[in-house]
């Protein structure tokens, strides 16, 4: 009940400072509300007031930036389901600015001394100012005793852990009311997204598994020419602290620095996207923050930091983006239809022809227009608009790397307002192609079904003379199960509720149907 009268308190807050920046009931959408929807609104604080003509979308981000920590975190969750929010609204919260005053120092180097259970001495020989503050964490410059060696050391804010669990409680309340007295809230399933929210939350609070997922992609890119990833300092790193090597280099913001320093940002621009799209097809594991604060050139190419979101993409949905990318790449939208219809994205009860029809309408519009004008992030956005009228389910893997894809073509146009990102992407996806479904594949695939039947065949004398011991004691007068087993049996049925007792009984009669089965095709 507590906890109940809690959680109000929190969403009235939040409602509040929803309502003052008219992002609650946006005055755009009032017409035709009702009465009740109006005052509620005008009782909360929103007044006609002016709001620079921003739209609805930016005015959320602002009011969740206002808001705090967890919720820039919903803000960032929301971005990915367009369904649920509308594509401008989900566009506009990209732009949210994960940015809050740094902490002081002296805290900072108690929470690491904490979290590292030695005098903060012990582990380094100095430790600077914050250098980057967010919602969650900020990064001090430092160096370690010893070796002497420059690093950062990522840091968690004090209190972090409570403040975004009393936020979520807030909000997986207010999401099992809704989906209990709304249909379209059960339709949206709203307590997935804030289960999903949860779950990102208590991922990036544990910087241990931050840790691992830059020493997973380090490993994965360490051939790579021209990408590299900071190396992780595991003496230092703990659930609340991270410590890495430091980065000496100029970021991907500042063109003119660049160039300054002898690089070319044409060339930066397609390595950007070349390396972000490796990592998503061959690897199927990405960074999937590639913003401009994140990124760095050094005498070794690009570096990336910043490892708190990762994409994934399982090998069949990698195989699934490849084929659609390639289907667009060379105008072959009926190919492009029958990869959605093998995936089983989209029901057989549409018609290929009408499917692959709809496709090109979003791909005929693309050729013959300039290079500033492509981009492959809103060919995939018009995709999944598409491929919604024809009853594909939203996944959540190419959401989130359709919106890392748009954040990366914004990063190289800055770079090259000219920037391709056909002809840039054009070499990894057919490399992807011929690697994954050449000649060599297919023997690959070959010799792993061959291994798969070897396997299979060292077991086959086992499983014939078990089929066969079955079919004797049937055909002597029934199944003889061993006296420890029956006993079991026995057991199982006291202890189990009624539910686990049938579910034995229905294995059993399983058995004996598979036994008759081997016997009449004897």
């Amino acid at each position: 009940m507590l906890r109940s009268v809690a959680n109000l308190r929190r969403l009235i807050r939040a409602a509040r400072v929803l309502a003052q920046h008219d992002a609650l009931v946006p005055h755009e959408y009032l017409s035709g509300m009702p009465f009740s929807i109006r005052a509620a609104r005008w009782i909360l604080g929103t007044r006609e007031a002016n709001f620079g003509g921003a739209a609805a979308g930016v005015r959320l981000a602002r009011a969740l930036e206002t808001l705090g920590p967890a919720y820039i975190k919903l803000g960032q969750v929301l971005a990915t389901r367009p369904d649920l929010i509308g594509d401008e609204v989900a566009f506009a919260l990209e732009g949210l600015q994960d940015r809050l005053p740094p902490f002081p120092t002296d805290v900072a180097r108690e929470q690491v001394q904490l979290a590292l259970g030695t005098p903060i001495d012990n582990a380094f020989l100095s430790f600077g100012d914050a250098v980057a503050a967010a919602s969650i964490a900020q990064v001090h410059a430092a160096e370690t005793a010893g070796d002497c060696r420059r690093v950062a050391v990522k840091v968690l804010r004090p209190g972090v852990e409570r403040q975004f669990a009393e936020d979520i409680s807030a909000f997986a309340f207010a999401a099992r009311v809704a989906e209990r007295i709304s249909p379209e809230a059960r339709r949206l399933r709203v307590i997935a997204v804030i289960d999903r929210l949860a779950t990102s939350v208590a991922l990036e609070l544990d910087l241990r598994m931050e840790a691992a997922a830059a020493s997973e992609l380090r490993e994965n890119t360490k051939d790579d020419a021209d990408f590299h990833v900071p190396v992780v300092d595991w003496d230092r790193t703990a659930q609340r602290v991270m410590t890495a090597e430091w980065i000496e280099g100029i970021s991907v913001r500042d063109p003119a620095a660049l160039q300054a320093a002898g690089h070319d940002p044409r060339r930066i621009a397609v390595l950007l996207i070349r390396s972000f799209l490796t990592q998503a097809l061959r690897d199927g594991f990405f960074h999937a923050d590639m913003h401009q604060g994140n990124l760095f050139v050094d005498s070794q190419g690009l570096v990336a930091v910043d490892f708190g979101i990762m994409g994934r993409l399982e090998p069949e949905m990698r195989r699934f983006l490849a084929e659609t990318l390639n289907g667009f790449l060379n105008r072959d939208y009926k190919r492009i239809a029958q990869v959605h219809y093998d995936a089983g994205f989209v029901p057989r009860t549409h018609l290929l022809e009408t499917f692959a029809q709809a496709l090109r309408a979003i791909g005929e519009p693309i050729f013959g227009r300039t290079a500033r004008d492509l981009s492959m992030g809103r060919l995939l956005q018009q995709l999944f608009d598409t491929t919604r009228k024809f009853d594909m389910p939203l996944q959540p893997q190419l959401v989130l790397l359709q919106k890392t894809m748009m954040v990366v073509e914004g990063v190289a146009r800055s770079l090259d307002p000219e920037f391709d990102i056909w002809e840039a992407s054009r070499p990894v996806v057919e490399r992807w192609m011929v690697d994954s479904m050449g000649p060599e594949a297919r023997l690959r695939d070959a010799a792993e079904g061959v291994n798969a039947l070897g396997r299979l065949a060292q077991h086959l004398p086992e499983l014939l003379r078990n089929v066969e011991a079955i079919s004797d004691m049937l055909s002597e007068g029934g199944l003889r199960l061993h006296p420890d087993t029956m006993r079991h049996f026995a057991e199982v049925q006291i202890r189990r509720a009624k539910h686990l007792r049938v579910a034995v009984w229905v294995l059993a009669a399983a058995i004996a149907l598979l036994t008759a089965g081997v016997l009449l095709s004897r």
